[in-house]
């Protein structure tokens, strides 16, 4: 796909002291796999180019040499779509005006800091992060991991046997399970089943009713509300938890890799209440999350629920429109409520990646956006595709640093697209290597 940006370069021309323009062409297909359509256009302090795209309803920031970054702003209540653009340089404030009624919306995306360098970016800067890579490092050798710009389109392809991708559970890199309603199929990236489980929960649509451990099995709400376990060869199914508490039922579940411990998102069905539960690996209940510091409820309708690096326990609630985090001792961290497009968040698929971003689907403005570990947005990293339509379900791969992503609820489409935004480097430096108390070094810093 080819994206035609003008740049118009002035350069000094002998000694007549008069500029000469050049123009080249930059092209690059961005995220969206549609042709652009640019309409306003402005550049900021930070040498940012912002432009108006018509097919896909945002403003999207290249960097100088035309590399696209993030869409910086999609349609909203307050403005509908995007048209024009004026930057002021004197109060780093972006004016935008509108194609569909006759607002204008200022913003603020730059703040103003002694100095204003391209590596302040206000978006994200990233430099190499370190991790421990799944090979034993050689020699002092250790991986990098960074992020890239726009993500890559890996894989397509359709899932049969299921009308929508509700969740996603990653088992191993070109395997996983995939649900709707009580469809839960294993399956490859063929798209063709391998294995159905018969006996899945067909009323949580929407939610993440299933996980995978270390040992491959699959751990999944069943028809009565029970957990349960299936063992790798998939011949054995065993019960772990046993509903006994019928005022309380599970909507979604994860498993820890850090602790081991199952994670599991209650509802209670006669008023919108939720809580978290945590069971240790013999399914012994050893702690509820249900109330922040002042005894207010934290959660209405956990639905999906996942683990970052820092041991937070972060969960999508679509009933409250929040992504509600808290940390491993049931202290709550923070809310999420309300992306950059002034919508409400309506929260489904979550996951965490290798450098402690919380990647969530939004109904509303039909993005997978990306936070840092501390709840600030850094941009939106996926958009409605021509490939899968609307997003609704998110799985990370720690092993290939891969993301599954699988169409939403709201559309008719069994899609799931695999792509890469994270890549894996090779560093020597000391400077780089695991602190002496053996902290992890899983960071992102918005500078």
């Amino acid at each position: 796909m080819e994206t035609t940006v003008c740049v118009l370069v002035p350069v000094l021309c002998g000694s007549t002291g008069r500029d000469v323009l050049y123009t080249y062409r930059h092209r690059q297909g961005h995220p969206s796999g549609s042709r652009l359509q640019p309409y306003g256009i402005c550049t900021d302090a930070l040498s940012h180019i912002l432009v108006c795209d018509g097919k896909t309803k945002t403003v999207q920031m290249l960097d100088k040499d035309g590399q696209f970054l993030s869409h910086l702003l999609t349609e909203s209540q307050e403005m509908r779509v995007p048209w024009s653009l004026s930057y002021d340089v004197n109060t780093h404030r972006l004016w935008v005006g509108s194609d569909d009624n006759n607002k204008v919306c200022v913003y603020r995306y730059i703040t103003r800091q002694d100095a204003l360098t391209d590596q302040s970016r206000v978006m994200e800067s990233l430099s190499g992060i370190p991790t421990p890579g799944t090979e034993k490092p050689q020699q002092g050798n250790q991986c990098l991991l960074k992020l890239m710009s726009p993500p890559e389109l890996l894989h397509s392809l359709t899932v049969t046997g299921v009308r929508h991708c509700y969740h996603i559970s990653c088992v191993t890199s070109d395997r996983v399970w995939v649900s709707y309603r009580n469809n839960l199929i294993l399956t490859d990236t063929t798209g063709v089943p391998l294995h159905r489980v018969e006996d899945s929960c067909r009323d949580l649509y929407g939610g993440g009713l299933h996980t995978v451990n270390s040992e491959s099995e699959l751990i999944y709400i069943d028809r009565n509300y029970n957990i349960n376990k299936l063992s790798k060869n998939m011949k054995t199914t065993t019960t772990f938890i046993e509903r006994t508490d019928f005022t309380w039922g599970p909507w979604c579940v994860y498993w820890s890799p850090s602790t081991g411990d199952l994670l599991v998102g209650m509802y209670y069905i006669h008023t919108y209440t939720g809580k978290v539960t945590r069971y240790n690996q013999s399914g012994q209940l050893t702690q509820t999350i249900q109330h922040d510091n002042t005894g207010r409820g934290l959660y209405s309708g956990p639905r999906y629920i996942t683990e970052n690096n820092n041991g937070d326990v972060v969960v999508s609630d679509s009933r409250s429109g929040a992504v509600v985090v808290t940390e491993r001792g049931g202290r709550h961290r923070f809310s999420y409520t309300e992306p950059p497009s002034g919508l409400r968040l309506q929260p489904y698929g979550i996951c965490t990646d290798a450098l402690s971003h919380i990647l969530v689907c939004d109904g509303k403005t039909k993005t997978v956006q990306m936070l840092n570990k501390d709840g600030q947005f850094l941009l939106h990293l996926l958009t409605e595709s021509q490939e899968m339509g609307e997003l609704g379900s998110l799985s990370y791969d720690v092993n290939t640093h891969h993301l599954w992503v699988g169409s939403g609820s709201w559309c008719d489409n069994n899609t799931v697209v695999i792509y890469r935004y994270i890549t894996r480097q090779d560093a020597l430096t000391d400077e780089q290597r695991p602190r002496p108390d053996g902290e992890t070094m899983f960071s992102s810093s918005a500078v």
